[in-house]
């Protein structure tokens, strides 16, 4: 017996600042999204506090809230929200092929992907236990509320010497820990990194255990991975910058990517190497990481979903596939 496959429009694959908004434009442009969560829905907002740089917020929002807030503007739109992941992806014919769950089978005429990047964590327990209670991955995210107190910093490359320059503006200190004997950030970051005052770098360090009061960080145990010596440093939060990892694992053979996995779009859209295939967010962006840069994004794969479907539909009619 030959059954239909279920036929997208526009398919999303991935939920948070950059999902949602592409869903909301998608929406309201008439092209009928399909949105797959991920397990995680909402993205790394769910795990944020506290969220007050984002416009329209004038007083803050929590980042769960913020994105229900998302979430029901875009099926307020007529977005269809659905829990579950895309496991396997076909994008050799159009229209193309995707596996939900392991399981079953839809057929898109489009496709965006906003399944963001995830922040490399040191892997402790309790760091785990005090994320968003004085544990961070983003100084921009976070940094104001720690501002006149002492921080500490993990990572030793370019993105953490510029997210310690940063937060050096807000705090009263920053403690760089750097696991190896030197910097491996760029000569003109180190250079900003050492010429700032309350900047201080403590060389073949590691964080082995964050702790806290049951609420909040309030000190870290290190060790000097040369002496074996270790120690207690008091401080109020810690920000993680060893890096962040893309959630594009399944694209991987499929699409063009960077060194570290990050989609590579074309300057100016969100356009992949695929025609009809859009990326948004941090799925794509190696540099800002931000909910608001997300969201922009997201905004323009939409409407290069529309645009792509309207020229495609004006000279091509669409052949779906049966099983």
């Amino acid at each position: 017996m030959k059954t239909t496959i279920e036929h997208i429009r526009c398919l999303i694959i991935g939920s948070g600042p950059a999902g949602y908004t592409a869903a909301i434009y998608a929406a309201r442009a008439g092209l009928q999204p399909v949105m797959y969560t991920g397990m995680n829905p909402g993205g790394q907002l769910t795990q944020t506090t506290e969220v007050e740089n984002f416009p329209g917020y004038p007083t803050g929002v929590a980042g769960p809230e913020m994105m229900e807030d998302f979430l029901k503007q875009a099926q307020r739109f007529g977005t269809d929200v659905r829990f579950g992941y895309v496991s396997k992806v076909d994008f050799s014919n159009y229209p193309y092929q995707v596996i939900i769950d392991d399981v079953k089978t839809v057929v898109a005429e489009s496709v965006i992907i906003s399944t963001g990047a995830s922040a490399k964590w040191l892997g402790l327990e309790s760091e785990a236990r005090y994320s968003g209670f004085g544990v961070s991955g983003c100084a921009v995210c976070d940094g104001y509320f720690f501002r006149g107190q002492n921080v500490a910093l993990v990572g030793g490359g370019d993105t953490a010497a510029e997210e310690a320059t940063y937060l050096s503006k807000l705090v009263n200190k920053v403690t760089m820990f750097v696991r190896k004997g030197e910097l491996r950030a760029s000569r003109s970051m180190i250079n900003r990194v050492l010429n700032t005052p309350n900047i201080e770098v403590w060389y073949n360090t590691e964080v082995v255990e964050v702790l806290g009061d049951g609420t909040n960080v309030t000190a870290l145990s290190v060790l000097n991975n040369k002496t074996r010596e270790e120690m207690q440093v008091p401080v109020s939060g810690l920000f993680i910058a060893i890096g962040h990892q893309p959630n594009t694992e399944i694209f991987k053979g499929l699409l063009d990517m960077d060194e570290t996995g990050y989609i590579k779009t074309v300057p100016g859209t969100t356009s992949t190497a695929i025609e009809g295939v859009f990326c948004c967010g941090d799925a794509q962006d190696p540099i800002y990481r931000q909910a608001i840069t997300a969201a922009g994004t997201g905004c323009m794969a939409a409407l290069d979903a529309e645009r792509f479907l309207a020229a495609r539909e004006a000279s091509v009619p669409l052949q779906l596939p049966v099983i």
